[in-house]
């Protein structure tokens, strides 16, 4: 599992694009997570940034996602976390 690149709703989409390209090219998996309208809508633009990005390395960027329960300070929350891959490598079931 590669580590999780946490988006805040003031990250900017092009530099979570690179940190997405950068762990690809070194893990060939990488998971972001958001929490709110916001911020889903900042990883999602970065997703297709990063998509532009490695495809100069033949990495043809999939995602799926998915909630999972994240606890922040104490506090349980409901984050949506996406799973980026390369769709040139098989994936286990």
């Amino acid at each position: 599992m590669a580590e999780i690149i946490k988006v805040s709703a003031t990250s900017r989409s092009n530099s979570v694009a690179g940190a997405i390209a950068g762990v690809m090219r070194k893990e060939g998996c990488a998971e972001a997570q958001a929490i709110g309208a916001s911020t889903v809508n900042q990883t999602v633009k970065a997703i297709a940034i990063a998509q532009e990005y490695l495809k100069q390395d033949n990495i043809d960027l999939g995602m799926w996602a998915g909630f999972v329960e994240v606890d922040i300070n104490g506090n349980e929350r409901t984050a949506l976390r996406f799973y980026l891959y390369d769709r040139n490598i098989p994936q286990e079931n």
